[in-house]
């Protein structure tokens, strides 16, 4: 998988130009509301005096670092606020790559394909190793795979798009194989507020300097254009990381940071809990109407993707295309994501019209 545009801004392009209502299930932009407390931590911030206008700290709010910190048992310095999750993933595979030791990165097949398409662009070498059908990684496969040349795993749990939560015994395994092979583990839990399995462990648990783990808040609050996420690093690799972001962006936006801290403190867990619940009902709407179409699909452990092999249609470009055509609903091609689920398509239920899509599929199939 090459450095190129991302597919799916091809599939917005096509459905915004057919002469049909087309229903998106793309991207991953939450249509929930977010916490209350950020609308209100915003009209705080308005009204703030002028020098809360200007720069904050490069490595982020001391305050918003001190809450991730604490909440995540780890100390503050090791803390970047970051530009949502992609920043922090960029700035963890290129920390991971410039150590000089090695240039390739593990990742799964099928694999969100912003990953392999940063380690490219990073001058990296891709090494893909297949999962489950349902998405479970076996980390074996994993300790096959990763040698004296790898630089980094790379893996999101819960998983995007296959919906897998890996448990503890994973995790921990994937942790003992780069250690073994000094590398580091990076671990994406974008999603880790939307396990349904009750198994989600982060490698944070794990007590090692050889695990990176990223993380945002565009997810689990519903705000994909604040940009505010952050990365926990290593001691000994967390000052090449915040030079490197302060050389990239300066620093990230203060209104945003001050407005997700405000959310962060004040926001209990039924905010979360009431999401999951939702996406529940969306999930069992959408895989009965794949039932009732006689389709083959996954049902996620974690996340908000349904992946699906619909009768007549591929995991193609064109398979999507013609899907929009005949059903007014876009999702995205399965070979996206890598050869290992190229014949399925993966869709975002993150739409509050899940039943009438998955009633216009059900008719068309």
């Amino acid at each position: 998988m090459e450095y190129e545009e991302p597919a799916f801004f091809e599939v917005l392009r096509y459905a915004a130009g057919v002469d049909r209502d087309t229903i998106d299930m793309v991207s991953g932009n939450p249509d929930w509301e977010p916490p209350p407390a950020l609308r209100e931590g915003l009209h705080t911030y308005a009204d703030a005096d002028p020098d809360e206008f200007q720069y904050p700290a490069s490595a982020g709010l001391p305050g918003l670092r001190s809450t991730i910190a604490e909440r995540r048992n780890v100390d503050r310095d090791a803390v970047v606020v970051t530009n949502g999750a992609g920043e922090a993933n960029h700035l963890a595979t290129a920390r991971a790559l410039e150590r000089g030791r090695s240039t390739e990165v593990v990742m799964t097949d099928p694999v969100y394909p912003y990953y392999p398409g940063r380690v490219s662009m990073l001058g990296g070498d891709q090494v893909f190793v297949p999962v489950a059908d349902d998405g479970r990684l076996d980390p074996a496969t994993v300790a096959d795979a990763a040698s004296a040349e790898t630089a980094a795993i790379l893996v999101t749990t819960p998983n995007n798009p296959t919906g897998a939560v890996y448990d503890a015994s994973t995790m921990e395994a994937l942790v003992e194989t780069a250690a073994a092979n000094d590398a580091v583990l990076i671990s994406d839990e974008t999603y880790d507020h939307f396990d349904y399995s009750g198994r989600f462990s982060s490698a944070l648990e794990i007590d090692s300097t050889h695990r990176i783990v990223t993380t945002s808040f565009s997810k689990s609050m519903g705000i994909t254009g604040f940009r505010v996420g952050y990365g926990i690093f290593p001691y000994a690799d967390v000052a090449a990381v915040k030079t490197r972001h302060m050389l990239t962006n300066v620093t990230g936006s203060r209104p945003a940071q001050a407005a997700v801290h405000a959310a962060l403190t004040a926001t209990g867990p039924e905010y979360y809990a009431d999401t999951r619940a939702m996406l529940r009902d969306r999930i069992d709407a959408f895989t009965g109407a794949l039932d009732a179409a006689g389709a083959e699909y996954t049902r996620p452990d974690g996340a908000f993707y349904v992946r699906a092999r619909l009768p007549g249609f591929d995991g193609t470009m064109a398979a999507v295309k013609r899907l929009i055509d005949e059903t007014g609903v876009a999702g995205m091609p399965g070979d996206a994501f890598g050869p290992g689920r190229a014949d399925w398509l993966r869709f975002a239920l993150v739409t509050p019209r899940v039943t009438e899509a998955a009633d216009r599929l059900t008719t068309a199939l």
